[in-house]
């Protein structure tokens, strides 16, 4: 499946079959990030987390408390997202293409 795309064309992904393992539910949570909302989202809650941070002194130093990142995407079965194609990508789709249904526009 992953052979006949192109590089740059825009496919839509489906999660057919929720991942189960560790390292699948992490490779998908990846390649969900890549959507442009998603990212939009994750780019604008790390604008917020840095705006709002909160710097304290602590033995006459400067101590900064990080607000833990959000988790922006869920990989629950039906979640589809937008991406762009690339070919570095294959390896990672090949561990995960069994959770997942393709679709190129």
């Amino acid at each position: 499946m992953f052979d006949s795309l192109k590089p740059g064309q825009t496919i839509t992904l489906t999660i057919s079959k929720a991942p189960r393992t560790p390292s699948a539910i992490s490779t998908v949570e990846r390649l969900m990030r890549r959507d442009l909302d998603s990212r939009r989202g994750l780019r604008r809650a790390q604008r917020l987390r840095r705006q709002n941070m909160v710097i304290y002194n602590r033995g006459n130093r400067d101590w900064v408390k990080r607000e833990r990142c959000g988790k922006i995407v869920r990989p629950v079965m039906g979640a589809s997202w937008t991406m762009k194609w690339t070919p570095d990508l294959a390896p990672e789709f090949k561990t995960v293409e069994k959770y997942l249904s393709v679709s190129a526009k």
